[in-house]
């Protein structure tokens, strides 16, 4: 099968997923992509330098893959005289509709935001299958479109929910533990103190104020850590990084981003505990790449992450509320001779792209010859 993956915003997790599909897939897979910049013009604008780019190859696609960040149906219409009869696919990594916006975003407050909700919808209803990376993702969306309709102020269409749920499936992300894994390097040092871990985005959504909340009360309890903050910083970044910079200057072992993967596999192994408190993920991949460097996770009960560990497991790896959230999170530091001997890789190898791969083959099979009618 020829496979044409059109991706606008060619950065960060949309890349390795992107790369490492092309890695293991059997099918001949060719790559459309802008560079990940400018994410509301990628969705506006990216359909349009991407149908160019296709109308001037002479690639011949028995299926097209595109991503949340592209106008389907504006690629569909400008590509139409070549992907007539072509299925096509739609990932959400994350969709605009339940993605939370920054407080920093003006956008919302000029009601300017519903557009770019409004193209993943629009996408969603042409493809002919719509895949989310988690299940979670995938109910979220959906149960949100008819109060997302509702904001229109006629002809509200919500006969076509169940027309998008009808194809609508969890794909879930694949992701490349095994060559993190092969990164993995003797401790080169062995704290005396349980190793606490960031590595996800330093903004809003993952809830750093909890993260670090949960931290200080720890600390007034006398009870000693070390602490490990990776993860990349953006322009504007919560004023809580440089606040827990200063208030933790005892504890930090490393604080910053990791400038290659090998440094950021040293640190994931030489830590101890990945406590999350995110507000929102759609699936996490930065936990999953902890854990399977046997990093502990205490997780919420929300979002995704009850999807990635067996429920008989959860009493063990989640918390219940901030105040369950501290006092787990000391019973683990006190107990880090017994975690550091705890193995939890074995939760994440479903994602494993070699592990996983065969069902995205399977998902892209099933949509050739079928029929294609929306209406």
């Amino acid at each position: 099968m020829k496979i044409l993956l059109v991706e606008p915003y060619f950065a960060g997790s949309h890349k390795d997923w992107a790369e490492e599909l092309i890695k293991f897939s059997a099918h001949e897979i060719k790559l459309l992509s802008l560079s990940g910049n400018f994410w509301k013009w990628r969705m506006h604008g990216g359909a349009i330098s991407l149908a160019k780019d296709f109308m001037e190859s002479d690639f011949k696609p028995d299926l097209v893959l595109a991503t949340d960040m592209l106008d389907l149906g504006l690629f569909i219409s400008l590509c139409r005289g070549r992907l007539n009869g072509i299925p096509t696919a739609l990932y959400f990594h994350e969709n605009q509709i339940n993605y939370p916006w920054s407080p920093n975003d003006e956008d919302p407050s000029l009601k300017r935001d519903n557009h770019y909700g409004f193209i993943n919808y629009s996408s969603a209803l042409c493809a002919d299958a719509v895949y989310f990376n988690s299940n979670f993702h995938k109910e979220a969306f959906l149960s949100t479109l008819p109060s997302f309709l509702n904001i229109f102020p006629d002809h509200k269409n919500h006969f076509t929910i169940d027309q998008i749920k009808a194809k609508s499936s969890v794909l879930p992300l694949g992701v490349d533990l095994d060559k993190i894994k092969q990164l993995k390097p003797e401790k080169t040092e062995v704290y005396n103190r349980a190793v606490i871990l960031w590595n996800h985005r330093w903004e809003y959504d993952k809830n750093p104020k909890d993260f670090f909340d949960a931290l200080k009360q720890l600390k007034n309890r006398g009870i000693e850590f070390k602490l490990v903050i990776l993860g990349k910083n953006y322009k504007k970044i919560p004023t809580e990084f440089e606040e827990a910079k200063a208030y933790f200057s005892d504890e930090i072992i490393h604080f910053g981003f990791a400038e290659s993967l090998k440094e950021y596999a040293y640190w994931l192994h030489h830590s101890d505990i990945v406590p999350i408190t995110s507000s929102h993920d759609f699936f996490g991949v930065s936990l999953i790449q902890a854990m399977a460097m046997d990093v502990v996770p205490l997780l919420p009960k929300r979002l995704a992450y009850p999807e990635h560990i067996p429920e008989k497991f959860h009493q063990v790896y989640f918390y219940e509320n901030q105040r369950d959230l501290v006092n787990r999170l000391q019973r683990l530091i006190m107990n880090v001779g017994v975690i550091r001997k705890q193995e939890v890789n074995h939760f994440t190898e479903k994602y494993n792209w070699p592990n996983i791969i065969s069902q995205y083959g399977t998902s892209f099979e099933s949509l050739l010859g079928n029929d294609k009618s929306t209406f």
